[in-house]
């Protein structure tokens, strides 16, 4: 049956061979060039005229680029990266070839392409490439092709909050691997001895000593070490010593393997290995005896010695249970173990014990004087029953790795797709979409604090719980060791070299037929320069690019009430000086979880008042950050609580419900703003009956999915999103630009400074546009009069300067009160600002140049700066001083494009002209006390 069935999957991977292999047809691209392919412009400054294209090699290479940057991929003898280039500044980041992905199926690691045999992994040269093999165990690249990129989701642009406008999808190019299991990966799956089949239930690979190990080492003169010169499991001391890690063995443990080396260890019956301690405190030790070349089993103190072992080489040693039996056995690869004995015991191990222990395995301490000797635990592995055949489904699963390429920017996004055609469901326990071996940022012999990180930022959309771009980091995004690299500088092969983006919690997904799965996105933005600005400004450029939902920028007023009459005047007012939405905030009464025939209807009528004054309206809603019940909050895992203090589960009964009420709202009342708060910041959940989701391990990903799959609606509804999350990347319009909410009771003089420092602060890695400051035009955490702009007629110098600090900067707050104005000077003075913004809307909305950052010793100053526009910049220099100032800036206008010359004009005075030094600007200015002046330029 075997025969018959081998032969039918080979037909079949045949037959997909055939289908697949016109999709791309590598002679037909064009041959590549680097030095004919790179673009000779700044992209930051000037559009590149390079557009993303694949190109051959005389090698018969792929070769994706954009004038910018390349990756560059075998396609034989299997699919992989082989190079990573900023062509800029021709620097190869790749050291080593890596898996496409990997993927973790009913608990079994596989792998999909890559290619074996590079000698050293501190770099690659083209001649290692060509001898490289395909690793068996590995997927096989069966086809590429290439396709127009296409939209993650819809966006319904709101025009009358753009300064400009944004392709959607961007302009580019998408490359398609597609996988599949050839007939030797299935017939090594299918030889492999059982334990390759068995789920795995913990593992250890002593890179650190892990918390689940209570540790115990004996005492007296020369104390034993478990951890000696810092490297975990390593032992060193005097024979008949003890050093080990002890812990409880779980119930579903059926095999247990150990990988040790006793390196200079001469000791006999303390020789390192592994004990285990049954309920009657007694114990079996089974381990290595160095000292007379054997492996040796006590069995609660009964001795069976085995010859054969060959001390100083790492050898396993494996524990099968088996009902009342225990079977020993022994190897040096860890395959084809060698059984040495079978024992019957009348109960089930309790305790498991890893390292040097005493003869009958307890820590008793014969001698602390003698020789020294240091051994090594190298792996500790549980296993838990067989896991089905991986080659029952291994001929049906296709594997797709995505790659999209950007015209114009250094950046590349990568994703997999997994289809499983066999009949029966598989899960998907993780997967790992990208682990590039990547050159270090810097070689450092000890370990340091803080390293620097090679030139990539990464970016995913798997992220939450950070209000900066650090989200994908507590998701997915993690800079990693390599044990692999031992020819590395540091010592303790700690050096962050492996960029890999694979879910923290895992994500435990069905994927049947019908039913694939997608995995998350990463975004590899190359920089090509260590300045801050600049890589600042090409982060910027990518949000813009991936995310432009972002540019939307409308100026919103928070009312504090939600009766009618207050709502109705909130609108009318902001209709008055240029507002352009109102939103029914927090603490004002609104709740948009009442959909009411009744609510709904009277939020429906405000919503049409509000679009007759051509003004948006929108709600808060709290999501996270508070409790439901006990049946529908998130039950964490012992010793760990919700990151906000209390959460509902997203997948609980509650938590659907709730996402269909937003849904439904929305729907009927035609709302235009979201501001959702407490967003979801990653729990996990350990419940077994929430309807969403199975268990703790699929319950990240499941709720993270319906969140996401929210604001990707809200996004193609046109509906606004203010989120104090990173989630701009599946939607979200804007987050906090940054800011302690305690700061606005301090008295209103501090705030002016604060304010200004915060949006400096806040526009290094975002755009004017993503970020909201706060205004409590009324009294909101305390403070009194002091800390207070109303009543405004009688501040009107501070509440001009809050005006001038957040429209010079392109950046929106969130005016909270119940009023914009309250007499006709106040009225006048909020106008003026915002015509001042809308008049210049597209450069104030560009990025920040950052000059000097406030102080209130000495003048602040930013520089707005677009090449592409007709103002190409604006410079806001602030007085904080009591006193007017002189100052004569030398201002380098080089991300505006200008050089030699350029047009300059005063507050909006008549224009004149002035020459350049290169592309640097000298400015000089007076400007009154605690005020403030702008320079247009063009």
């Amino acid at each position: 049956m075997k025969r018959i069935k081998y032969v039918t999957i080979f037909i079949l991977l045949l037959y997909a061979h055939q289908s697949y292999s016109q999709q791309g047809n590598i002679n037909a691209l064009p041959l590549y060039n680097k030095e004919q392919a790179r673009s000779i412009v700044d992209w930051l400054v000037t559009p590149t005229a390079q557009k993303s294209t694949v190109y051959r090699t005389s090698e018969g290479y792929l070769v994706l680029s954009n004038g910018l940057i390349s990756r560059t991929f075998s396609i034989a003898p299997n699919g992989a990266t082989i190079g990573l280039d900023n062509i800029v500044t021709n620097e190869a980041l790749v050291r080593s070839v890596s898996p496409e992905a990997t993927l973790w199926i009913n608990g079994k690691a596989i792998k999909v392409g890559g290619l074996i045999g590079q000698p050293i992994k501190n770099y690659l040269l083209p001649e290692w490439v060509a001898s490289m093999k395909a690793d068996p165990q590995s997927l096989k690249l069966i086809s590429w092709d290439t396709s127009p990129l296409k939209a993650r989701f819809e966006w319904k642009q709101r025009a009358q909050w753009l300064s400009q406008t944004q392709s959607w999808p961007p302009k580019g190019l998408e490359l398609t691997f597609t996988y599949k299991a050839d007939t030797s990966i299935i017939h090594q799956y299918h030889d492999q001895p059982v334990d390759a089949q068995r789920k795995v239930i913990w593992k250890d690979d002593f890179l650190t000593i892990s918390p689940k190990w209570k540790l115990i080492t004996g005492t007296g003169e020369n104390k034993m070490s478990f951890t000696n010169e810092g490297k975990a499991g390593e032992m060193l001391g005097t024979y008949n010593n003890v050093a080990y890690g002890e812990q409880s063995l779980p119930q579903n443990v059926k095999v247990i393997t150990c990988k040790l080396n006793t390196g200079t260890d001469l000791s006999n019956s303390y020789g390192p290995g592994v004990a285990l301690t049954f309920p009657d405190g007694k114990n079996i030790k089974f381990y290595l005896s160095p000292g007379d070349s054997q492996f040796a089993v006590n069995n609660k103190g009964i001795l069976q010695t085995f010859p054969g072992f060959r001390p100083s080489r790492s050898c396993y040693l494996r524990i099968e249970l088996i009902d009342h039996q225990i079977i020993l056995g022994v190897s040096e690869t860890g395959t084809n173990f060698r059984t040495l004995t079978t024992l019957f015991v009348e109960s089930r191990p309790l305790l498991i014990r890893v390292g040097k222990t005493d003869p009958i395995g307890n820590n008793i301490v014969e001698n602390t004087i003698g020789v020294l000797g240091r051994s090594k635990i190298e792996k500790v592995e549980m296993l838990g029953e067989p896991d089905i055949y991986p080659d029952q489904f291994l001929a049906n699963l296709t594997v797709k790795v995505h790659y999209e390429m950007y015209d114009g920017l250094p950046l590349i996004d990568k994703w997999v797709t997994v289809e499983n055609n066999s009949e029966k469901e598989v899960i998907l326990n993780n997967l790992s979409s990208e682990q590039l071996e990547i050159v270090e940022g810097e070689s450092a012999v000890e370990r340091k604090q803080r390293w620097a990180l090679p030139p990539i930022f990464a970016q995913s959309d798997f992220a939450f719980h950070s209000m900066s771009s650090n989200a994908s980091e507590n998701a997915c995004v993690e800079w990693k060791t390599d044990s692999t690299y031992t020819t590395q500088v540091n010592y303790e092969l700690k050096t962050p070299v492996i960029l890999q983006c694979m879910p923290k919690h895992g994500i435990n997904q069905e994927v049947s037929i019908g039913k694939p799965f997608e995995s998350m996105r990463l975004w590899e933005l190359i920089y090509d320069n260590d300045d801050r600005e600049r890589r600042n400004l090409a982060q910027r450029k990518m949000y813009r690019c991936i995310a432009p939902w972002t540019i939307e920028n409308p100026i919103i007023m928070h009312v504090t009430s939600v009766k009618d009459e207050a709502v109705k005047k909130a609108i009318d007012q902001c209709a008055e000086v240029g507002f352009e939405m109102v939103i029914l905030t927090f603490g004002s009464g609104f709740n948009m979880e009442d959909t009411s025939a009744t609510n709904l209807e009277r939020m429906k009528k405000l919503r049409v008042y509000a679009t007759s004054k051509n003004i948006g309206l929108g709600g808060y809603s709290l999501l996270a950050s508070r409790s439901i019940d006990s049946k529908n909050d998130v039950i964490m895992p012992d010793k760990t609580s919700a990151i906000f203090g209390n959460s509902p589960c997203l997948q609980s009964e509650w938590g659907r419900k709730y996402f269909q009420k937003l849904y439904h709202f929305f729907e009927q009342t035609g709302f235009d703003l979201l501001e959702h708060d407490g967003s979801y910041p990653g729990d996990v959940c350990a419940s077994t009956t929430h309807p969403g989701h199975h268990g703790l391990e699929d319950s990240q990903w499941k709720q993270f999915t319906e969140i996401r799959d929210f604001y990707s609606w809200c996004c193609s509804k046109g509906i606004y999103l203010n989120v104090p999350d990173w989630y701009f990347l599946v939607g979200s319009n804007k987050i906090a630009m940054g800011y302690r909410e305690t700061n606005w009771s301090l008295p209103r003089e501090y705030q002016e400074i604060i304010e200004r420092q915060n949006i400096f602060d806040g526009t290094w890695e975002k755009t004017p546009s993503m970020g909201w400051m706060f205004v409590p035009l009324v009294q909101y955490h305390g403070g009194g009069d002091a800390a207070t702009i109303e009543p405004f007629k009688e501040h009107l110098s501070h509440y001009g300067q809050r005006l001038a600090n957040l429209f010079g900067a392109g950046v929106q707050a969130c005016f909270r009160g119940p009023q914009l104005y309250d007499a006709p000077e106040t009225k006048a003075l909020v106008t003026q600002w915002v015509r001042f913004y809308k008049k210049h809307r597209h450069i104030l909305d560009a990025d920040i140049i950052h000059l000097r950052r406030p102080d209130g010793r000495d003048y602040d100053a930013i520089l707005h700066a677009d090449p592409s526009a007709e103002e190409k910049g604006l410079l806001m220099v602030y007085n904080p001083l009591n006193e007017p100032i002189t100052r004569t800036l030398v201002v380098d206008l080089y991300y505006t494009g200008l050089k030699r010359k350029a047009q300059i004009s005063e507050q909006d005075q008549k224009f004149k002209s002035i020459k350049l030094d290169g592309s640097k600007a000298i400015i000089t200015m007076t400007i009154p006390a605690k005020n403030q002046t702008w320079f247009v330029i063009k």
